[in-house]
């Protein structure tokens, strides 16, 4: 099994598409990013909204396409997360603030972790991801969260 490290010291914020006058933060800088990348990758705010998520991130959770997900909150009613039972069951609100991509929101730390997921109101197979997460800082207070993810 491959092992990877991750180190970080120094912040690298993309530069933006946008008017330097739109360029606010580094959720909205990273946006451009996110969205052009050809991995699995999401950008969430603080209030767990969606910012942007790129075609393959939309692709690999069964989502549709990143204008249905973008502005919405992160588990609202497009994604399904499943525990790792044999029943698979749907994760209670308890376990899903753990999910890397609010864990890190929360913790202002890297987060790592499985998981399960599937396209709500869908008869699609599930699917399960590796997620890593980062805090996204603006001002040295956490503003969102940036996920990348990996099918396994």
């Amino acid at each position: 099994m491959a092992h990877v490290e991750l180190s970080l010291s120094e912040v690298f914020a993309p530069a933006s598409r946008t008017a330097p006058e739109q360029e606010s933060d580094n959720v909205s800088q990273w946006c451009v990013t996110v969205t052009l990348a050809d991995e699995p990758c999401l950008l969430i705010d603080a209030k767990t909204r969606v910012v942007a998520i790129s075609t393959a991130g939309c692709r690999l959770l069964c989502l549709g396409d990143p204008e249905d997900v973008i502005g919405r909150p992160l588990l609202a009613g497009g994604l399904r997360l499943l525990d790792f039972t044999a029943a698979r069951g749907e994760l209670t609100e308890q376990e899903t603030d753990k999910i890397p991509p609010l864990l890190a929101l929360h913790s202002g730390r890297l987060a790592r972790g499985l998981l399960r997921v599937q396209a709500a109101g869908r008869n699609t197979p599930d699917a399960t991801v590796d997620a890593i997460s980062t805090p996204v800082l603006t001002d040295g207070t956490v503003a969102g969260s940036l996920t990348f993810f990996s099918e396994i």
